[in-house]
């Protein structure tokens, strides 16, 4: 990942306000501003193909409720100081503001590309699951029908599931909606089962 240059290490705060003058969007890495790899290269169609379908999704079966899908333009604050952008969160706060993080988020997804995948499954996820809001982390798979489900149990602790036929859902009671791997995958050019 590249690091903007001729930045002085920041806060979250800082890093926040610092973000509206940029062209694109920055994480916050150690405190200093990294652009995400989204920025640097662009998604794949199939990647965006995925991220529409589980927005489209979340936002149908949301409508009425305090819960709101967002895109990667929406961040997360961790414990750790750090700023991240899951490509979708959602967010159970009950209306919306200019805010440019969530304030009570419950589900996040990362949709992983071959590039991004090993950050994404480990580092990103141990930031994830440090916040005391979330609930479940979803990670999409863009190369086959695939999603690890992260999620928080009794007393905080964290267990994953993988879910892997086209034909299965995962349930989301944490904001009251359901994942289908058929809607996930629709029309992202993934070979279709046998």
């Amino acid at each position: 990942m590249s690091r903007a240059k001729t930045v002085q290490r920041m806060t979250a705060d800082e890093f926040l306000v610092w973000q509206l003058d940029q062209d694109c969007n920055y994480e916050l890495v150690d405190g200093v501003p990294v652009l995400t790899p989204k920025a640097m290269t662009g998604a794949s169609r199939r990647h965006d193909t995925i991220t529409v379908n589980i927005l489209t999704s979340l936002r149908n079966q949301l409508r009425g409720s305090p819960c709101r899908p967002h895109t990667d333009d929406i961040a997360i604050r961790n414990p750790n100081g750090n700023v991240r952008r899951p490509d979708i969160l959602v967010d159970c706060r009950s209306e919306p503001d200019r805010s440019m993080e969530v304030s009570e988020p419950r589900v996040l997804v990362e949709v992983l590309s071959p590039s991004t995948m090993r950050f994404d499954r480990f580092q990103k996820v141990e930031e994830y699951k440090a916040h005391s809001a979330v609930a479940v982390v979803l990670l999409v798979d863009s190369e086959a029908p695939r999603v690890i489900v992260w999620r928080r149990g009794v007393r905080n602790v964290w267990a994953s599931l993988v879910v892997e036929e086209l034909g299965a859902s995962i349930s989301l009671p944490e904001i009251g909606a359901t994942l289908t791997l058929a809607d996930i995958y629709d029309d992202a050019g993934l070979p279709t089962e046998a």
